[in-house]
């Protein structure tokens, strides 16, 4: 078979034909009484078989002497194929991400592109200081890359670049929420940490609604971080666990402040005053939780906290007692 008819069948270009020739790779076994070359069906079977390696990625060295050398043993070649597939993919997933997070920025010119690399790059920086400026120089008037700022933030390590991710994202508003929520759902408890705050410092409803969707969290301290700024927000589904890290000693002075907010108006403070009374009355076991429990009534105005205070004021705990009785005292002297 000529040239012509081998490239035809083969799909293979009568120039990468001489090529392989050129190699010593496959050689036409024939002539013909022009000189022109013949080839076998033994070679065009080697020109599929060259192909076919090829297909793995194999170079043609390495097809050479994959056919050639009767001692060659796949197994390492190919675990090399492997890792260099692998190593390939990871290399174009990171290439598609950058591109996705691009086009989400929605660039309207070249400048703005550039401008979206730079910041790309910054935020991948070893440099804990380039990190940091990156996350407060991507609120400007370009577009902001707000799934590579989250990115960022949910895998900071640094608190002051964790910080400025998280005042980045607060500016970005609620187009942050989505991925954040997704951090909230992380097998990670850093991730899940990391994600709850940045999402107690975006203001909104938005905000709002997926902190409460936290109260239910399994994570305790997705719970607690929850409740604290939402305690803060005025809502009273935080009240149970507000009082839970009273009891537990757990930021047990922000909770204090937070449920002392939430009692601004009457229905929740006499709300609180009953959740605390309720803790008081199930016979704590630990004498120092009583009294937190007691501190804690000091900022919940009405008379429910101010019955309760005057029942501990003869409580058989005298620490107790003495804290209720302070307590009173001050809310004497200030009527």
């Amino acid at each position: 078979m000529l040239i012509g008819d081998v490239a035809r069948r083969s799909g293979v270009s009568a120039r990468m034909l001489r090529h392989y020739e050129s190699l010593g790779l496959v050689r036409p076994t024939g002539r013909t009484s022009a000189g022109y070359r013949e080839y076998s069906g033994a070679d065009i079977r080697r020109i599929f078989h060259i192909e076919s390696l090829r297909s793995l990625g194999l170079s043609l060295r390495e097809v050479g002497r994959a056919l050639d050398d009767p001692a060659f043993a796949p197994a390492e070649l190919v675990d090399g194929l492997v890792r260099r597939t692998r190593e390939r993919i990871a290399r174009e997933t990171e290439l598609l991400t950058r591109l996705r997070r691009i086009d989400a920025a929605e660039p309207a010119g070249w400048e703005d592109v550039l401008q979206i690399v730079a910041l790309l790059q910054a935020l991948g920086s070893e440099s804990a200081g380039k990190r940091q400026r990156a996350a407060l120089s991507s609120v400007g008037e370009g577009p902001v890359p707000v799934e590579a700022l989250v990115e960022a933030a949910l895998s900071e390590t640094d608190t002051n670049v964790a910080g400025a991710l998280r005042w980045a994202l607060a500016r970005a508003g609620d187009g942050a929420l989505a991925p954040l929520a997704e951090g909230l759902g992380s097998p990670a408890a850093e991730v899940r940490r990391r994600a709850v705050l940045a999402i107690a410092e975006i203001p909104g409803d938005e905000a709002t609604a997926l902190l409460r969707d936290a109260l239910t969290s399994p994570d305790t301290v997705v719970r607690r971080h929850a409740a604290r700024t939402l305690g803060t927000r005025g809502v009273e589904d935080a009240v149970p666990t507000l009082i839970d890290m009273i009891v537990e000693e757990a930021n047990d002075v922000d909770a204090a402040d937070a449920l002392s907010a939430l009692a601004s108006r009457p229905a929740p403070a006499d709300e609180i005053a009953s959740g605390l009374v309720a803790r008081l009355a199930h016979g704590t076991a630990d004498p120092s939780a009583r009294r937190r429990l007691t501190q804690a009534l000091a900022g919940i105005p009405g008379p429910t906290a101010s019955r309760a205070l005057a029942d501990l004021s003869q409580d058989e705990d005298h620490a107790v007692a003495l804290t209720a009785t302070y307590i009173l005292g001050l809310r004497d002297a200030q009527v």
